[in-house]
């Protein structure tokens, strides 16, 4: 089964106003990050929540972000990450990282 991102492919966590059951924290949207790793598909739980069940599976990334990137103050290590599970329609293409760094 194909995957829309590859393994160490940058990606952007959509930065919009979902209501409602979603699994992604608003503290990472719009934020870039690598993927770690593809992972299996699985129900929309966004739409499970809602007992909508269509069968519709959504592939799962293991997404690394550095912290500060999340955190403008982060004194800690430069190289602490934070890695999370997103959902692949929470995730965007990065085409061009020139000038991206510290977003």
């Amino acid at each position: 089964m194909s995957t829309r991102f590859m393994p160490n492919q940058w990606v952007r966590i959509a930065d919009r106003n979902a209501p409602g059951h979603v699994r992604t924290p608003v503290y990472v949207r719009g934020k870039e990050g690598r993927i770690e790793r593809v992972l299996p598909r699985f129900l929309n739980p966004e739409r499970e929540a809602y007992g909508v069940n269509e069968g519709g599976e959504v592939r799962l990334y293991r997404v690394r972000i550095e912290q500060s990137a999340l955190w403008p103050d982060y004194d800690g290590p430069a190289d602490d990450v934070l890695e999370l599970e997103i959902y692949e329609h929470w995730l965007e293409q990065v085409d061009d990282r020139s000038g991206a760094e510290g977003r």
